[in-house]
């Protein structure tokens, strides 16, 4: 099996990414936040500092690019090829509401016609692999077969499907039989399963029901346990130095960046809101952390935290992550 680490927005920028890498190896591939090209710039100053290889100490990283015009696709995809970058991602998943509301991520699989259009232009005019992140989509998934077919008339180098629509954004579960019968369609290049692989009991059901998978993408359920990826290949449980470190160096990066702690701060805390869960007795440890105004005061918080909180190395049967 292949683990893919989900791009999230604020999350798991080049910091994080170097950081789990470090501490925690065994992801297979990177994806970045996407990156949002308009008529008026390629990359922004955030998005330029993210892809930049002297940035990225990663074995794979993918760039992820967000838009419904394949000129501004074309644009982007050339200047990533030229840092280097030999495969790209097309974000055709994001369910945000202002994201949608341009008929770009999600937004544009209410259109099939338009979906195949952009990519015939894509692949005209761009020198590059090019993978494809879908949901089944927008507000029913009664088109989901329309566009896996469309899908397997392009030479993807990969399709990672999430099957929810964008109706459903993050809430409930994700359609499994959905994703049963796409699979039951043949497909010329992988298919990568994206969607509520939170712990290890959830990835071990996915295998059983689907043993021909061979790649997942897991986003929330690392951002929660940053040890989940390698003891799902090695069996090794994470322990409380590694992730105190890997914490301390997150912040590091942050507060270098910034060259402040308010937004660094700003940062962990959203971290916080994933990783509280890894352990055991937390609630009144999540009230400090969330309410320090300064950095003595957080890493009071969380010293504390560490110190009298036992970690629960395989992260608990299940638990509700914020809906993102």
């Amino acid at each position: 099996m292949k683990f893919y680490l989900a791009p999230l927005e604020g999350i798991t920028g080049h910091i994080y990414r170097n950081a789990l890498e470090k501490y925690f190896p065994g992801t297979d591939r990177y994806f970045t936040p996407f990156i949002a090209p308009d008529q008026n710039r390629i990359l922004r100053t955030k998005e330029r500092r993210d892809v930049l290889p002297e940035h990225n100490h990663v074995p794979d990283l993918v760039p992820q690019i967000l838009t419904n015009d394949a000129r501004e696709f074309q644009r982007t995809a050339l200047v990533l090829q030229e840092m280097g970058y030999q495969e790209v991602n097309l974000n055709l998943g994001c369910p945000s509401g202002t994201v949608v509301s341009k008929k770009r991520g999600s937004g544009l699989l209410a259109y099939p016609d338009e979906v195949d259009r952009l990519l015939e232009q894509i692949f005209e005019n761009v020198d590059l692999k090019i993978s494809v992140k879908t949901r089944i989509g927008k507000d029913d998934a009664s088109k989901a077969l329309t566009l896996m077919e469309i899908y397997r008339r392009y030479p993807l180098s990969e399709l990672i499907v999430h099957p929810r629509t964008q109706k459903d954004f993050y809430r409930g579960e994700p359609d499994q039989e959905a994703f049963g019968e796409i699979l039951s369609l043949s497909y010329p290049f992988p298919v990568c399963y994206n969607g509520n692989l939170l712990t290890v009991r959830d990835y071990r059901a996915f295998c059983e029901r689907f043993p021909k998978v061979t790649s997942v993408m897991l986003g929330r359920g690392v951002i929660a346990n940053p040890g989940l990826i390698r003891y799902l290949k090695t069996g090794e449980a994470i322990q409380k130095e590694s992730l105190h470190l890997f914490h301390d160096e997150v912040l590091e990066g942050y507060r270098n960046v910034f060259g402040e702690d308010k937004n660094a701060l700003f940062r962990m805390k959203e971290m916080w809101i994933y990783m509280i869960h890894l352990f055991s007795d937390h609630e009144k440890h999540m009230k400090k952390i969330r309410k320090a105004q300064n950095l003595l005061e957080y890493r009071c918080a969380v010293d504390a935290l560490f110190r009298e909180q036992e970690l629960l190395t395989e992260g608990p049967r299940r638990w509700n992550l914020p809906q993102r």
